[in-house]
């Protein structure tokens, strides 16, 4: 089978503006007269944007029952393979197409994602649906109600398709676990789509589904994106609700605010990030009844108009020689095309630092699991002079809550030099993993897998420093797709962007696909 190319975006600023940011997204597309990428469906409808399917059914020229019908027809031609759905909720799905389409008959809009068909996270509860973390003990657990995430995915019209795989309490950088088995990357079916939010990845990469929400501590959005050639969002800290997830287990207690977990958005394009992120984002519970939260749009209007800095490589972790040079080919490709390029760390950003305060307070955060009857034990790891990360990982799960609190003001040290960075610049460029998706690999302990690269293997745990600046600070940062390894498999670049500012990360990918190309189709996945 051959390689399908989708309709190619329109992804300059203005275009990403008048399509996805501010109020009354599906109008402004309506109002925009464009009419080339509708021009190109049904034919290329599977991989098409979520804007423009969104366009395409706001102008009356598809509707959500055919749309949704694809979505199923290609789930059940392509998923057995992958495996990236874990629930298919057909009957639901086409009974709410239906409904759309009579609502938008009656001239009603139910909002800017309106009889589009998405994909959700297994982690975040939809009413009545099995939501298990791959936890054997919760697979007859079906929440009574939404998630917040969903219950705003719905309140805008979508169509909710399924529920996607994840690891086992979405603890690894793949996605498989007992109740659901293992879930495949459409790129080559023998490796990882990664995880945690592996199974929007392949799902999206596949053309199931147009928009997904996932979330990321350790990476979960953006690793799957880079490893699927899709675009992924790790949004500013506490933009997006995380109520109604797991973890907390069901019948927690309430849990206090957190430093590093977020939700997000996953897509195909960039300019679908917004569009999703404008319907997710903004406080919930009783935070609303004081709080309103506004996307700002990004800082220019041009790729050469902002001040981009980057670091593809750094001793700590050197990526692999194909994600490099696939890596310095973008840059080069955007420096080409007028970027304003800087090359090195921001002052007083010191990586190790960062990045031992990161997996310290990574460490803390899954203590939730020790046993008590297992301190002791996990002391005398802490107490190994040799035990490296491992030791500083047992260390943080034991550790007083005074050296938790100095971990934390260290984390507000790191943001305050990011932020002082991005008053003269805009966004900074660094490499999202340091391979491409790797084969599948569950041995257990974790510690006991190995990255093959062309110049060795590599700790699995080095997984996780690349992705660490962002989630340390609560910065925003965007995956884009950048091109393929000499391999022939994805290779995506993270953009990190001012505090709150999440538009400016998602703007500059929207610029870069103009560049470098943004999503590709992996090879066999017809229209």
């Amino acid at each position: 089978m051959s390689s399908v190319e989708p309709p190619r975006p329109v992804s300059t600023r203005r275009a990403f503006l008048s399509r996805g940011l501010g109020a009354g997204v599906v109008a402004a597309l309506a109002r925009s007269g464009a009419s080339a990428p509708g021009d190109v469906l049904p034919s290329g409808l599977a991989f098409a944007s979520a804007v423009e399917a969104a366009r395409a059914l706001a102008e009356g020229r598809l509707s959500s029952l055919e749309l949704t019908r694809l979505m199923l027809d290609r789930i059940d031609r392509f998923d057995p393979t992958l495996n990236a759905y874990v629930n298919v909720l057909s009957d639901s799905a086409l009974s709410r197409a239906r409904a759309a389409d009579d609502a938008r008959a009656r001239g009603e809009s139910w909002g800017p994602l309106h009889g589009l068909p998405v994909a959700i996270k297994e982690s975040f509860g939809i009413a009545g649906v099995p939501q298990t973390v791959g936890l054997p003990s919760l697979a007859d657990h079906r929440p009574a109600e939404d998630s917040a995430a969903v219950a705003r995915l719905r309140a805008a019209g979508a169509i909710v398709l399924g529920n996607t795989n994840v690891p086992l309490l979405l603890w690894d950088l793949q996605s498989y676990n007992e109740v659901y088995g293992t879930t495949n990357n459409p790129w080559d079916l023998e490796r990882t789509p990664g995880g945690s939010s592996g199974g929007n990845a392949a799902a999206l990469a596949a053309g199931l589904g147009y928009v997904a929400v996932g979330s990321d501590i350790g990476g979960s959005i953006r690793t799957p994106a880079h490893f699927c050639g899709v675009y992924g969002h790790k949004p500013t800290l506490n933009v997006v609700p995380r109520r109604g997830q797991i973890p907390p287990l069901p019948g927690s207690p309430p849990q206090p605010p957190t430093d590093l977990p977020v939700a997000g958005p996953m897509a195909r394009h960039a300019g679908d990030l917004a569009l999703a992120l404008e319907v997710l984002g903004g406080p919930d519970g009783d935070d609303a009844t004081a709080y309103r939260w506004t996307l700002p749009p990004p800082r220019h209007d041009r790729l050469a108009d902002h001040r981009i800095g980057y670091v593809l490589d750094d001793p700590l972790c050197p990526p692999s020689s194909d994600v490099r040079e696939t890596l310095e080919a973008a840059v080069a490709a955007l420096r080409k095309a007028g970027a304003r390029l800087e090359e090195g760390w921001p002052d007083g950003v010191v990586p190790r630092e960062q990045f031992e305060t990161y997996w310290y307070l990574l460490s803390a955060f899954f203590a939730f699991d020790l046993k008590d009857d297992d301190v002791e034990e996990e002391r005398a790891r802490a107490a190994d002079p040799a035990g490296g990360l491992d030791a500083q990982r047992a260390q943080a799960r034991v550790d007083p809550h005074k050296h938790f609190l100095a971990a934390s003001s260290r984390r507000m040290v790191a943001r305050a030099a990011w932020q002082d960075y991005f008053r003269t610049h805009d966004a900074f460029l660094m490499p999202t993993a340091l391979v491409a998706a790797f084969p599948h690999d569950h041995r257990m302990p974790m510690e006991a897998r190995r990255l093959a690269t062309p110049e060795g293997p590599r700790a699995y745990r080095d997984l996780m420093f690349w992705i660490s600046f962002a989630t340390l600070t609560g910065l925003p940062a965007t995956t884009a797709p950048v091109g393929l390894t000499r391999d022939g498999l994805p290779c995506g670049i993270q953009i990190l962007g001012p505090y709150l500012e999440d538009a400016t990360p998602i703007g500059v990918a929207a610029e870069m696909a103009d560049v470098v190309g943004g999503f590709r189709a992996p090879q066999g996945y017809e229209a």
